[in-house]
Formats: C-alpha cells, sequence, structure tokens
C-alpha cells in the first residue's frame, strides 16, 4: 500500500467521481491580470490530476465551472500554470473565488463555502510554515542541531494547532481531511506511518466520514492508512533500541550511522569513512534533473578525490534494477534504501525534500547541510 504515502500531490485519497443524479456545483469568479492565460478546474484523485475544463481569460478575468455532484465532499483546484487554489465541493452549492495573478495561491478570497474557506486559512498557514522553515535552513550562523530542532519545533507547534482548531474541532469536515495531507517540501507534515497522535487524528476523521459519509471511497482509504500506520508503529517501537544505540553514536562519532548494502552488493558504513571529507547525498534518480546533478557530483569527485574526498550516495529509487543501471558507472559510493521516501533514516537526518546533502569532515562530524551551503565547492576545499 505504499501509493497511500505520495507527496507529490497536495493530498493523496480520493474518491470516484459520481454523478448525483443530475445535480451540479459551480464554481465561479475571476482571476485578475492574467489576460490570456489558461485557467485549468481539476480533480485531485487517488490517481493523480485529472484535468475537467479549462478555459482562456480576457480582460475581465471570469470564469465559471460547472460539474455534477458527488456523494460524499470532492476537491477540486483551479490552477494557472504552477499557481493553484484548492477547493472542496460537497453538495450543489455555488463557490466563488476571487484572486489575483501571479501569486493566486496566497492572493484569493472565497465565499459561499466554510469548507473552502477553511482550505484557504490552513493553505496560508502551510505556506508560512514553510517560509519559516526554509528561513531556518538558510542561516548560515545555525549548525545542523540546532536548525533541524528549530524545525521540528515549529512543525510540532503547527500540528497541535491544526490539530485542536480544525481536525478535531469537526472531523467530518472536508477541511479537516484535507489537513491530513498538507505537506511541507515533499513530506506529510501529518505522519500517519509511524507516529501514532497522527495515526489517532488519521483514525478521528476516518471514523467521522465513516458516519457522515458511509462507504465513501475516502474514508475507507483514511481507515487503510490508519491500520498500515499502527502496524508500522509496532514495527519501529521493536526497533527503538537500535536507534538508541544509533543516537549514542551521534556523540561519539558525530553522524548517525548508515548501513546499507551497496550496488555491487557490499555491505558499506557511512561511518567507515573517518578520516575523509564526505558528501552524504540523498538522491532519486529517477528525477527529471538528476542527470544535471550526477554530472556536476562527477566533476567535484574527479577534482577532489585523490585529495581525500568520497561521495556516500543514499538512493531512495523504488526500482533496485533501474538504481543499479543508473549507478553502474559511477566512481563512488552508491547504496540504495528499500523504504524509499518512508525511510527512517530521513527523520533521523531531517530530510524535508529530496534531493538533499550533507558535508562531513574527517572526524565524521556533520558541518552543514545543502540549505546552509553557498558554494558547494569552496566548502569541500576548506575541509581537504
Amino acid at each position: 500500500m505504499k501509493h497511500l504515502w505520495k507527496a507529490t500531490l497536495l493530498f493523496v485519497a480520493a474518491m470516484t467521481i459520481a454523478s448525483c443524479n443530475d445535480k451540479k456545483f459551480t464554481v465561479e469568479g475571476h482571476i485578475t491580470n492574467a489576460k490570456d492565460s489558461v485557467l485549468y478546474f481539476e480533480n485531485a484523485g487517488l490517481e493523480g490530476i485529472n484535468v475537467l475544463d479549462s478555459v482562456k481569460l480576457d480582460d475581465s478575468g471570469d470564469f465559471s465551472f460547472s460539474e455534477a455532484s458527488t456523494i460524499a465532499p470532492e476537491f477540486y483546484r483551479l490552477r494557472i500554470a504552477g499557481q493553484i487554489i484548492n477547493v472542496s465541493i460537497d453538495s450543489t452549492e455555488t463557490v466563488q473565488v476571487k484572486g489575483e495573478y501571479p501569486g493566486m495561491a496566497a492572493n484569493y478570497t472565497v465565499s459561499g463555502s466554510d469548507n473552502c474557506e477553511k482550505i484557504r486559512e490552513l493553505t496560508l498557514k502551510q505556506m508560512a510554515l514553510q517560509s519559516q522553515a526554509i528561513a531556518i535552513q538558510q542561516n548560515m550562523e545555525l549548525g545542523i542541531a540546532a536548525a533541524n530542532d528549530s524545525i521540528q519545533k515549529l512543525i510540532d507547534a503547527y500540528k497541535e494547532d491544526v490539530k485542536l482548531n480544525y481536525i478535531y474541532k469537526e472531523p467530518f469536515k472536508a477541511y479537516s481531511y484535507f489537513a491530513l495531507f498538507q505537506t511541507i517540501g515533499q513530506w506529510l507534515i501529518f505522519n500517519p506511518r509511524t507516529n501514532k497522535d497522527d495515526i489517532k487524528a488519521f483514525a478521528a476523521v476516518a471514523t467521522s466520514w465513516d458516519t457522515y459519509y458511509p462507504h465513501a471511497e475516502r474514508g475507507q482509504n483514511l481507515h487503510n492508512i490508519a491500520i498500515e500506520g499502527m502496524k508500522n508503529l509496532r514495527i519501529v517501537n521493536a526497533q527503538n533500541a537500535d536507534l538508541e544505540v544509533d543516537a549514542s553514536k551521534v556523540k561519539e562519532a558525530g553522524v548517525v550511522d548508515i548501513d546499507l548494502i551497496d550496488n555491487k552488493g557490499q555491505e558499506r558504513h557511512l561511518t567507515d569513512l573517518k578520516g575523509k571529507v564526505v558528501l552524504l547525498d540523498f538522491h532519486i534518480f529517477a528525477l527529471e534533473d538528476s542527470p544535471a546533478r550526477i554530472l556536476m557530483l562527477r566533476e567535484l569527485y574527479n577534482k577532489y578525490q585523490q585529495q581525500g574526498f568520497e561521495v556516500f550516495q543514499v538512493s531512495l529509487d523504488p526500482d533496485e534494477h533501474f538504481w543499479k543501471q543508473q549507478t553502474a558507472a559511477l566512481p563512488w559510493i552508491n547504496v540504495r534504501d528499500a523504504d524509499g521516501v518512508n525511510s527512517q533514516r530521513l527523520l533521523l537526518y531531517n530530510i524535508q525534500a529530496v534531493p538533499d546533502f550533507f558535508i562531513i569532515d574527517r572526524e565524521n562530524n556533520l558541518v552543514k547541510r545543502a540549505a546552509q551551503i553557498k558554494d558547494l565547492e569552496a566548502e569541500i576545499k576548506k575541509l581537504l
């Protein structure tokens, strides 16, 4: 059931659109400063984003979209290029949206739907959280541990606010469902995989949807996520002793060790590289910009490898055969984490998006992470 954890969507679970007789809903309004732009009206479904309709905007920016109502709340979005406004529909209502382009994702108002207004509030909160986290990561005066701790405190405070004032307040509402699938970077803010409190939030919304929207596929999907999370939690609890040992190694070695099998079948340990300057790189070869990034790493490696520079690259690709093909000709250490984007190692290193990397000095101490580095080559030369 790993498809449940895809972070490329603002929220991942959806039900198939089902018409309710001939009843329809309408989303209308206008987007200013967007003449000749194409405005898309899309449904966010379990299998991806489906374009339902579109219009080329004129001087007025007026638009109106109508679609068949569904048996339970459904989620849609208005999009121009990469700017998105999320809305939910739970009846034959008419929702009015007024926005300004560019920047309509934050600069818009909505009326006719309490759910859509709450989704707007949640969206603005999430944007603020993202901006604060980026600012902390880019603060050159903060060490990695301090930056990670500050970001985690922000996320924890955000979750408490959203749980108290949105999810548990009205768990049967569409906006509470929406809140569960908000992201920071590429990762879900609420972790239904191993966090027991977050699993409870998913279960609470699932139970409410059972009552208000019986047999809805969204509600069933929430139940599946909660059940899988409880199973994973038992596994994680059994591994806690190992994680505590790893945590103790931070004081001794400066890094949490990573021990994985490389592309030649050999077990490799990050801590075995003590004495070298290491680029610890978390990567997905299936990403579109991977070739350009690998070329950059190859240039650095060829230039500084003889001086004691090494790359320890952790792949999160789901396809092992594809990974081996992509890494066969690469000269540095290539290992693969079979848990992919659900890996516990991403949590230990507080990675919010991939690719991400860290610089480690010759004493196995984490020095800086990607967001804190303006000139990677200069940082490597300084440590060699």
